[in-house]
């Protein structure tokens, strides 16, 4: 089988979309099919261990120039062509994904899609809300273009299908457990971060409006309000056009920068608790992540976040953006060492069952169905 798979970007580790495409792109080809990937945002140090991958013409989006507007050119059809797919896979339904989506149709090529970021929802913290409804729309129209579309949740999915979108299904979301394990605890790092005798908050992720950020630093002032400062520390891993404001409204935060790796995975499992009150989450990798390495969490009763923590009985939840009710939750962990025990073993546990080759293999199963049912081929 050949996949033809079209992503905003293909740059390792950078969002927790792009750590679930290579992930599907490496469990495909360790069972033998084969991938060609396009995009407009690729890393040049990165050589994809011999994947084929297309650099899209592409200019820096305003606000946000770690990220990529692309442009589908004639040399793209032309690769495609030669590289003649079973099926096509759409990651990104922007202007270049409505292409790949046109193209597919040309050809009466299976086409898939997934429903890896909730950008209506980030519209309200940029004052645009007005835009959210014809978002919608155009979302709508472009799912329903497509013959599957993977929804990583039933939460999400039900909000898909609220919006009278068809054909959805469930992708789930693996974690390397390889990587991401309580045993990566440092005490050496503890000490850089000055944690003895400290309980460390670990917030991962963008320092952008859109994952509330606000609620983690009115958080972190009221730990220090209420007397504190000395028994907690926050570390704050990750990057964004929030950054500066972060660092002066919490002065003795631990900024180590955007992290990967065995770096991350380290971060991770020295810390005690995590901090994630994003509401705009399709699934939150970075949660499945914390849980893997030993970390209970806390975070929003809105979006993917609060999906994983019910289910694994690994953290707390608390009303999304109620400072109070996360500080109330965040003190309760920090003084309380048998509930977090409690906690990290059924965080532990349900990581234990997110494998990315089982759960990948349920993509790849409909892949193999979609293309045998367009070749008339039912063996």
């Amino acid at each position: 089988m050949k996949i033809a798979l079209y992503t905003g970007t293909y740059v390792k580790d950078k969002d927790g979309a792009v750590k679930s495409i290579t992930q599907l792109v490496s469990t495909c080809r360790n069972n033998g099919h084969k991938v060609t990937v396009w995009s407009p945002d690729v890393s040049s140090q990165d050589n994809h261990n011999g994947l084929t991958v297309h650099t899209m013409p592409a200019v820096p989006i305003p606000q946000y120039p770690d990220y990529k507007l692309g442009f589908f050119r004639p040399e793209t059809r032309r690769q495609l062509d030669a590289f003649a797919p079973d099926i096509v896979h759409i990651s990104t339904p922007d202007i270049v994904g409505k292409e790949f989506l046109h193209y597919a149709k040309k050809k009466a090529l299976p086409l898939a899609s997934a429903f890896h970021t909730d950008f209506p929802s980030y519209l309200k913290y940029y004052r645009l809300k007005f835009a959210e409804r014809p978002l919608w729309k155009y979302l709508t129209w472009f799912y329903n273009c497509c013959d599957i579309v993977f929804a990583p949740n039933e939460s999400v999915r039900l909000k898909l299908e609220d919006q009278n979108i068809r054909n959805v299904e469930i992708w789930s979301r693996g974690v390397d457990k390889e990587l991401f394990d309580p045993s990566r605890r440092s005490q050496e790092l503890r000490t850089r971060w000055n944690a003895d005798g400290r309980t460390i908050f670990i917030y991962t992720g963008r320092f952008v409006l859109y994952k509330d950020i606000e609620v983690v630093m009115k958080v972190y002032e009221r730990f220090l309000e209420a007397g504190y400062a000395d028994r907690v520390r926050f570390v704050m891993i990750g990057s964004g056009p929030r950054e500066s404001e972060m660092k002066r409204r919490m002065p003795e935060a631990v900024f180590p920068g955007y992290l990967t790796g065995v770096e991350l995975a380290e971060a991770y499992a020295s810390g005690d608790i995590f901090l994630f009150p994003s509401v705009t989450e399709a699934f939150c990798n970075v949660v499945l992540e914390a849980l893997a390495s030993g970390l209970p969490a806390v975070v929003s009763d809105e979006g993917g976040c609060r999906d994983i923590v019910e289910k694994s009985g690994g953290g707390l939840v608390a009303r999304s953006g109620d400072v109070d009710d996360f500080f109330g939750k965040c003190l309760e962990l920090s003084g309380n060492a048998v509930r977090c025990r409690e906690l990290k073993a059924h965080g532990l546990a349900f990581a234990e069952t997110k494998s990315w080759s089982v759960i990948n293999s349920v993509v790849i199963e409909r892949y193999q169905n979609m293309v045998n049912i367009a070749s008339g081929c039912f063996a």
